[in-house]
């Protein structure tokens, strides 16, 4: 599951930042241009201020007493400033520190992955970094040397540089641990690195060219807030334009940085006494203390964690959608889960006979999934199949744009081939795009680099791993319907759960393997590569998206992002391989199939694992009360969502249970950590912005984005000591933790 921050608040999504608002000092001009006059009239480039002002200022959100109000919608670009002067888009400079900035992110996202099942976009942090490095070079160097104007257009290719660098890491998560736990592969990671990366080449660029069409679909014409988009374009827009942009830009960066380092300290630190400054085992001190009943919500997950990365999360998903992730582990975990145990229906494994009552409900070595299956397991297929429904609900609700948001792309062909047969539009029919036509991407680029990707991954995959051509081009087929599922995920919420498109792939596609008579391990290894091109496209889909909406609302160009997103990729994809090697050298536990104790849980390896088992086994181990319960909640999703769209007006939409959430707590537990941190967070921001507003808005998302990167890269230098021999597994302590046993 991939989360691709940053991410707003769906009750506040119009909220204003001071930094917003444009006024102008007579001589902006003057200063912009290097102390050169602009060759228009003093008169008329005051009425091009006035006019600019008066698209902006209108609305009202707040007040300051030095900038005024303002708030900017999340649907229409952003006035322009008739004061910026043309700038270089696709630099290389751009490209550049966007992909190092993304290289960051890949590394915190293998870190994150493995321990949580979760990943995050680089958007925000390469919008911030990037300005941070490239503003200050703009002005120190010439111009032949990297120097030169420096505006918004440029940081918006960046990020979009960054989001694609560090993208590829959820392969890395799930597909290739639970390969090598099944034995699928190599003896190693090392030995198998050549088809790794070619394997990765696969990934890479099939989700970015499908994109293309989607975006009048989804940006346009449904308008999807894409809310940590939203963020990333009012970041960009906030360090760039208005009085204060630098003085605002320095805030900003250093919330950032500050929160960047306390996080990487935090996590460092907290891995030599985790039972103190991590994981606060709350329910097991009370067990020591006397009250034994209590050990139940330690032995369902209900468990405190101190993590930076969820509780920023929290501070920048709606509401509604830390309020659902937070019920889906009650439901699952405090209602279903226990249910399941006093009826017999799934079994849970003693940690310890010295500890009465303390048991493991994760385990997946499953001896009989049918009729002995762990919690954990019987969990998965209600909660993949919840995410599966309730998504392709929201599409079929709206069905018809999709049709023609693809005609539109495909226009130029069709005028060719049947001249005055494509469909013709007006600014009011929502599909119309207002980018120059120079700018947009025409039909045969994304066409052709779309044709050219499937060619490769088919001979790839034929040559590399055995898979019929065929197979593999329905899995892109599959890539693309899956990708659907997640723009809406993303759009509407900001949290895309690819590992379980990547499961339903891997449950069709071992269908098909075991209709072709292929033997287990073999269908196990295709449907499992298979599901990993699935949930890759989805993912770079989303991303990319979200990349989009930012560069609609900033104005920038959408083939620029196309070029920065494939220069991106092309560093993910020798990056997050090389970060996955490092990780399990220092944590061979990570590839091992063990009942032992990893420092990683790695939550998606077990569930793809499993669905590996389960798909290429004679008769498809499902649980039948597991599979009853699925269908219920899946119908329920559906006739929920029909009915918001029917007969809720969009401002009632909130009020709604996120289905998508609640599935995904479904899958991750039992492991109640991150629900409780992101409702906490969630809670923290209720309060900042309700209370302090223009505070919230000036360092919310830049403290959110440093607490994300810096767990993760403080992981990164836990994974550095673990092989160095000196981490806290080895001179740690033990208080506070359960048993008395290390628990970082």
């Amino acid at each position: 599951m991939t989360v691709p921050e940053p991410f707003l608040r769906d009750a506040n999504v119009g909220s204003a930042d001071p930094a917003m608002i444009d006024h102008h000092d007579p001589n902006d001009a003057e200063k912009i241009h290097g102390g050169s006059k602009l060759s228009t009239s003093e008169n008329v480039q005051e009425k091009k201020k006035e006019d600019f002002l008066d698209q902006i200022v209108p609305a009202v959100d707040y007040e300051d007493e030095d900038e005024g109000d303002q708030i900017f919608g999340t649907d229409d670009p952003f006035p322009m400033d008739p004061n910026a002067p043309e700038e270089q888009q696709f630099t290389f400079r751009a490209v550049f520190v966007g992909c190092m900035l993304g290289a960051v992110i890949s590394a915190s996202n293998i870190y994150l992955g493995l321990k949580t099942g979760w990943t995050f976009g680089a958007s925000l942090f390469g919008s911030i970094f990037g300005f941070a490095i490239l503003k200050p070079l703009s002005k120190a160097l010439p111009e032949r040397f990297g120097g030169g104007y420096f505006g918004p257009k440029e940081n918006v290719c960046c990020q979009s540089a960054a989001t694609a660098a560090g993208s590829l890491g959820l392969l890395f998560t799930s597909g290739f641990p639970a390969a090598y736990q099944l034995g699928l592969l190599g003896a190693n990671p090392q030995a198998d690195f050549g088809r790794i990366i070619t394997f990765t080449l696969c990934c890479a660029y099939v989700g970015i060219f499908f994109t293309m069409p989607l975006r009048r679909l989804y940006i346009l014409k449904l308008k999807l807030t894409f809310p940590g988009a939203v963020a990333v374009a009012y970041t960009i827009r906030s360090l760039h334009v208005g009085r204060n942009a630098a003085a605002n830009a320095r805030k900003k960066t250093w919330g950032l940085i500050i929160s960047f380092f306390i996080s990487i300290s935090w996590r460092v630190a907290s891995e030599y006494a985790p039972g103190i400054m991590w994981d606060w085992h709350w329910a097991y001190w009370f067990y020591k203390a006397g009250w034994k009943w209590i050990i139940c919500a330690e032995s369902w997950g209900w468990i405190f964690e101190l993590t930076p990365a969820f509780i920023g999360v929290g501070l920048l998903v709606p509401m509604t959608a830390s309020v659902s992730f937070f019920g889906g582990s009650l439901l699952a975990w405090a209602i279903i889960g226990p249910a399941l145990i006093t009826t017999g229906k799934a079994v849970g494994v003693a940690i310890s006979p010295h500890y009465p009552g303390y048991i493991n409900y994760a385990n997946m070595l499953l001896d009989d999934p049918v009729h002995s299956p762990s919690p954990k397991y019987w969990m998965i297929w209600p909660g993949c199949w919840l995410l599966l429904c309730a998504s392709m609900a929201e599409i079929g609700v709206n069905y018809k744009p999709i049709f023609v948001s693809i005609s539109l792309f495909l226009s130029p062909l069709i005028n060719r081939l049947r001249p005055g047969k494509s469909v013709q539009l007006n600014k009011e029919d929502g599909l119309y795009d207002p980018t120059p036509i120079e700018e947009q991407t025409p039909w045969w680029l994304w066409i052709g680099g779309l044709t050219i990707s499937t060619i490769l991954s088919m001979l790839i995959m034929r040559y590399q791993f055995g898979q019929n051509a065929g197979v593999t081009f329905l899995a892109v087929i599959f890539s693309f319907i899956f990708s659907l599922v997640g723009a809406e995920c993303t759009g509407r919420l900001d949290i895309t759960p690819v590992t379980t498109f990547g499961n339903f792939a891997q449950l069709i596609f071992g269908g098909i393997s075991k209709g072709a008579g292929m033997a287990p391990a073999v269908n196990q290894l295709n449907n499992g590569l298979t599901g990993m091109i699935t949930l890759a496209a989805s993912e770079q889909c989303s991303d990319m998206l979200g990349d989009l909406k930012t560069t609609h609302l900033i104005g920038a160009s959408p083939r620029v992002q196309l070029y920065a997103q494939c220069f991106g990729a092309l560093v993910s994809i020798f990056l997050s391989a090389g970060m996955y090697l490092v990780f399990v050298k220092a944590y061979p536990c990570i590839n091992e199939l063990t009942a032992t104790t990893c420092s990683f849980p790695a939550p998606d390896v077990g569930a793809w694992r499993a669905v590996s088992v389960a798909v290429s086994s004679p008769s498809l181990p499902i649980p039948l009360s597991s599979g009853v319960t699925a269908l219920c909640l899946g119908g329920f999703a559906i006739v929920q969502t029909i009915v918001k769209y029917r007969y809720f007006s969009p401002d009632k939409h909130k009020w709604f249970p996120n289905w998508n959430a609640v599935g995904i707590a479904m899958i991750l537990g039992p492991l109640c950590t991150y629900p409780m941190a992101m409702l906490f967070g969630s809670t923290v921001a209720l309060v900042w912005r309700r209370y302090w507003p223009a505070v919230f808005m000036m360092y919310g998302y830049s403290a959110a984005a440093g607490m994300i990167a810096g767990e993760g890269l403080g992981g990164i230098i836990n994974a550095v000591l673990q092989i160095a021999g000196v981490s806290g597994s080895v001179h740690g302590t033990s208080v506070g933790c359960p048993m008395g046993e290390y628990c970082g």
